[in-house]
């Protein structure tokens, strides 16, 4: 760690994060969103800049979002204490203040045929009104099992959270998301003997909340995943002794950055919002800039390229935004790939850019995942991210004599 390494002085660092933006050239699709979009400024910074592409964990493994924004911040997304699962990310996006000692779960409304078998993991991607409507309904008949409380909130369109609050749970239990369609969900099994009871409980939650849903045209059952509970992380402030704030919308991301000890601004959905959001904070202290955009992860994970390309068109055109406020580092990048040919999360590497008044320039004359290739960076460790930014803003001092 280069903690011992760094100063702090005025410069501003901006991390704008595409979710999922890196894809590939694959049968019916010739080309990436990055390749067909309209983007002259993207294209400007990376002519300007310095290009490569990262791995958020290493070389064919493919990272979920939490372990993927870890190395994005420079923490080892491999360490154990960085080892966060998705429902404390998700149930902290929602402004709940989870314990210690709760179980934190993240749920997704999905259709189940009448066998049983999941047609569609994400029911249809019901919008959020209905998530809302759900979650009221199965919070007002489920509230209680086994002496455990059960607390069920609305976390964004398919998404919602579970927290367990009682004694003697442990978040030691199988997921029961199968990660497919045509099969059916997974018992939850309990991984040590503690965790016996709390399997049962959310065995028992799950029935519970396929009887409330029977009936509904999409959203007729429940998956259970991301079973954790909170753990204690160090913040940025404490590693990089930046002033760190996020502009995210989507609440894993909200999630993620409050546990990593960013404060959160409030902004809308839209790309413009965001980075208006920005703008709106730009004054108020911080140095550091966390600006996340949900929708080309989305899109990639739908096999819509035009939709993933339209979103970086849309980030592109609104860009203006941010480059008139003149931060001293703009890095520019995914926290994976979402390839539209496979359709979910992927092993590639993630399109990235730097620019600084110090970051030097190569030979990539666009922002795409061939001209990265072609950066000066090379493939490298996202978790090295940060030093780079850190570096490029005048923040780290000299190693040695």
């Amino acid at each position: 760690m280069f903690r011992h390494l760094v100063r702090r002085n005025d410069a501003k660092i901006v991390f704008l994060v595409l979710d999922g933006l890196g894809d590939i050239r694959a049968p019916g699709f010739p080309k990436t969103a990055l390749d067909a979009a309209r983007k002259p400024n993207l294209d400007r910074l990376a002519r300007e800049g310095l290009c490569g592409r990262s791995l958020p964990i290493s070389p064919g493994v493919t990272p979920g979002s939490g372990p993927a924004h870890f190395a994005l911040f420079g923490y080892d997304p491999l360490a154990p204490e960085n080892d966060v699962g998705r429902g404390v990310l998700e149930v902290l996006g929602t402004g709940f203040e989870l314990r210690h000692d709760d179980v934190a779960i993240r749920g997704n409304f999905a259709t189940a045929g009448a066998d049983g078998v999941l047609t569609d993991r994400r029911a249809g991607r019901i919008p959020h009104e209905e998530c809302v409507r759900l979650c009221r309904k199965l919070q007002n008949g489920i509230r209680e099992i086994d002496g455990v409380s059960i607390l069920i909130m609305p976390v964004r369109e398919y998404r919602f959270g579970v927290v367990l609050r009682g004694e003697g749970l442990s978040p030691e239990v199988e997921e029961t998301d199968p990660q497919l369609t045509g099969r059916a969900p997974l018992a939850p099994v309990a991984r040590v003997p503690e965790a016996k009871r709390t399997a049962e409980i959310i065995g028992a939650l799950v029935a519970r909340c396929n009887a409330a849903l029977a009936g509904e045209p999409k959203a007729n059952t429940v998956l259970m995943r991301g079973i954790s509970r909170m753990p204690r992380i160090e913040t940025l402030q404490e590693r990089t002794q930046l002033l760190p704030c996020a502009i995210a919308a989507y609440p894993l991301y909200r999630g993620f950055a409050k546990l990593c000890g960013m404060d959160l601004v409030d902004t809308g959905f839209s790309v413009k919002e965001e980075l208006e959001a920005v703008r709106g904070a730009w004054g108020s202290g911080y140095d550091f800039f966390f600006v996340h955009v949900k929708k080309t992860d989305s899109f990639g994970e739908d096999g819509n390229l035009e939709g993933k390309t339209k979103i970086i068109e849309e980030v592109d055109s609104h860009l203006p935004i941010l480059l008139d406020l003149a931060p001293g580092v703009i890095v520019v990048t995914g926290d994976h790939s979402t390839p539209c040919a496979l359709k979910g999360h992927s092993w590639h590497p993630v399109p990235f850019l730097i620019h600084s008044p110090w970051c030097g320039t190569d030979g990539a004359r666009a922002f795409t995942e061939s001209e990265c290739d072609r950066g000066g960076l090379g493939v490298f460790p996202a978790r090295n991210i940060m030093e780079l930014a850190l570096a490029n803003a005048g923040k780290l001092k000299k190693h040695g004599a």
